[in-house]
């Protein structure tokens, strides 16, 4: 069975929220559909080992917001390889609390969603959550970040948690550099712009001090990807 086939579905990617007790958790996520439309619900993917599960599953409410195809990666980074429960995520981002008391990204947003959990399934690793919308509204226009463009041009990885997450050994002729935290690749032709590393420079160029752009891992922390 080749699991890659797996890649060719279609998915977004959001940042799920939710409240607790007065505090806020957050998380990166890529399985959020419609599921009816009258009353209009959605539905989500949550591992049960996340905080932001045990937030959801507590409260009943959550926010989605739908991130644009700018989105730096250091904010998928902060969302998707950190835990709430050694950090506070929202401390150095621009959000607003909704109807639901939940947070709600405001950086790089498109537009958000707000539900109330009216169902949930319980499907092994994950929880499906079922929630019925309170509230919804556009930001800005522009495009959607997709998985597949997460991947292909952010050239993101998907954190183990994920339920897409698939272990594959990267192969590459090109002196790429693999990031043994999180799996970010860093590609010399394509550089670190947002991270002031220009196309075209050798990852021993890469000043020390530099961090992955994903998850901040040191330097150290890469291998280079041998064929």
């Amino acid at each position: 069975m080749n699991t890659k086939a797996l890649y060719e579905l279609s998915y977004g990617l959001y940042v799920i929220s939710s409240r607790k007790d007065g505090r806020f958790s957050g998380q990166i996520a890529n399985t959020v559909f419609q599921v009816t439309s009258e009353p209009p619900a959605i539905a989500m993917s949550i591992n049960k080992q996340n905080l932001t599960h045990e937030f959801i599953h507590d409260s009943r409410v959550f926010t989605v917001s739908i991130l644009s195809r700018d989105a730096p990666l250091s904010l998928i980074g902060n969302f998707g390889f950190k835990s709430g429960r050694d950090i506070d995520k929202f401390a150095r981002v621009n959000y607003k609390l909704g109807k639901t008391g939940a947070p709600i990204v405001l950086e790089h947003t498109l537009g958000y969603l707000e539900a109330e959990v009216v169902n949930e399934v319980d499907v092994g690793t994950h929880t499906i959550f079922v929630g019925e919308l309170v509230e919804a509204e556009t930001l800005v226009a522009g495009e959607p970040m997709t998985y597949a463009y997460y991947h292909e041009v952010k050239r993101g990885a998907a954190p183990k948690t994920a339920p897409t997450y698939i272990e594959e050994k990267k192969v590459s002729r090109l002196a790429k550099y693999r990031c043994t935290v999180c799996g970010y690749i860093y590609d010399p032709e394509q550089g670190d712009p947002d991270g002031g590393i220009k196309p075209g420079t050798p990852f021993e160029q890469i000043p020390d001090d530099w961090v992955c752009p994903v998850c901040g891992a040191a330097k150290s922390q890469f291998e280079e990807v041998i064929e």
